[in-house]
């Protein structure tokens, strides 16, 4: 098992600039190769590879490689699944620059879904043949565990056979201090109520000078993994995210990548590592572009040489949209996400998306690259596979 902090000594604190650009760095062409020709033998490869992988002028013979590794281990299938997500507030009493999704309490634009709300998108999810609930929200500062435990009781009393994904390790943290419980406590309270796995939002980026300048009010780098070390070891799944294109540079997205690698050798406990396209617009940080294809597409290549321990990588079409998500396919994803249906957190922050996806479409678009559709629970268990496309104009 490598370090959680392997590549810190790299990362002495810098001035920064937005990094959606990609600012090019001259690196030869030997160092790329070396590189590749690791990841192509299996070898593990370097904080220092990493880096140099992202600074390669040639993004088709990267994505080539990405592609074969991710063949090598997935074949031609490619998962999605259907649900549905709710979030159930956006009051919080964090303040985090890139956010644009939070509001204060009584600030205009703020809610908090009752019971029944929550209730009634749980029952159209699941008539609507969806197998995952996903719920992330805003740290509303008079809910407590109980509230928590509440949301999810009542989606599962809704929709009884719906597997439900909530709550960040943010917000596991932030009811840990209120209830003064130790997180495993509040883990087991709501795993209690019907919780099946925990999502990977909230990680943006680990490394300690670029969270200070994005979150500083956020739990640290250090704590999201403890949080995800804790609900692994109690036999609980979760997702992994990584917020690229803000002010972060190539060398705090290797280190990220690091970390999580470091953490899936001590545990198996990840489902997926899912890079997250920042959405720029609405919020305080002052970047305002969006990223582009080009760095979007390295993002996944160089995540699937570097997460040599991760089968999946997903593509998440809500952030970069279906386009550049359809194309990450052959840069080594192997997951679309799924039909989500009201997606509120990118979409205020600018997405170009949209906020849901059909299933048909979902089926077209993996087709269209070549890939063969599979139907996926939560936890990556195959469901059902598309092997006839003859087939899925009954969906």
């Amino acid at each position: 098992m490598e370090s959680l902090t392997c590549a810190s000594s790299h990362l002495a604190p810098r001035p920064l600039q937005g990094a959606s650009a990609l600012p090019q760095v001259k690196v030869s062409y030997t160092v790329v190769q070396s590189a590749l020709s690791k990841a192509l033998r299996g070898e593990r490869l370097s904080f220092e590879d990493g880096v140099n992988l992202y600074h390669s002028p040639d993004l088709l013979e990267l994505g080539a490689v990405a592609n074969e590794l991710n063949l090598r281990k997935n074949g031609k299938d490619v998962y999605f699944n259907v649900n549905r997500h709710i979030n159930p507030t956006n009051i919080c009493a964090l303040s985090c620059k890139f956010c644009a999704f939070s509001r204060k309490p009584g600030e205009e634009g703020s809610y908090a879904y009752s019971d029944d709300e929550i209730a009634h998108r749980a029952k159209v999810a699941a008539d609507s043949g969806a197998t995952e609930i996903h719920m992330v929200g805003g740290l509303h500062p008079r809910w407590k565990l109980s509230n928590y435990t509440n949301i999810i009781s009542t989606v599962k009393a809704a929709a009884p056979h719906v597997h439900v994904k909530a709550f960040t390790a943010v917000e596991l943290d932030w009811l840990a201090r209120k209830e003064r419980k130790p997180v495993a406590e509040v883990i087991a309270a709501l795993r209690a109520a019907g919780l099946g796995s925990f999502p990977g939002g909230g990680a943006e980026i680990f490394t300690p000078y670029v969270r200070e300048l994005i979150c500083d009010t956020k739990l640290t780098g250090e704590g999201w993994l403890d949080i995800h070390r804790t609900a692994h070891k109690m036999g609980l799944r979760s997702n992994c995210t990584m917020l690229y294109g803000h002010i972060e540079d190539v060398g705090a997205r290797v280190d990220h990548m690091m970390r999580l690698r470091g953490l899936q050798d001590e545990t198996g406990g990840f489902n997926v590592f899912i890079p997250l396209a920042y959405q720029p617009e609405n919020n305080e940080l002052g970047i305002n572009r969006h990223t582009f294809g080009v760095d979007d597409l390295k993002t996944v290549a160089v995540a699937r040489l570097m997460m040599d321990n991760f089968r999946h990588i997903k593509s998440y079409w809500i952030m970069t949209g279906q386009r550049v998500a359809q194309t990450a396919l052959h840069y080594g994803a192997n997951d679309l996400d799924g039909t989500v249906v009201e997606e509120k957190i990118a979409n205020m922050a600018g997405s170009k998306s949209g906020m849901q996806m059909a299933k048909s479409n979902l089926l077209r678009v993996i087709r269209d690259a070549d890939r063969i559709p599979v139907e996926r629970s939560t936890v990556y268990e195959p469901i059902r596979r598309y092997d006839n496309p003859a087939e899925d104009a009954l969906v």
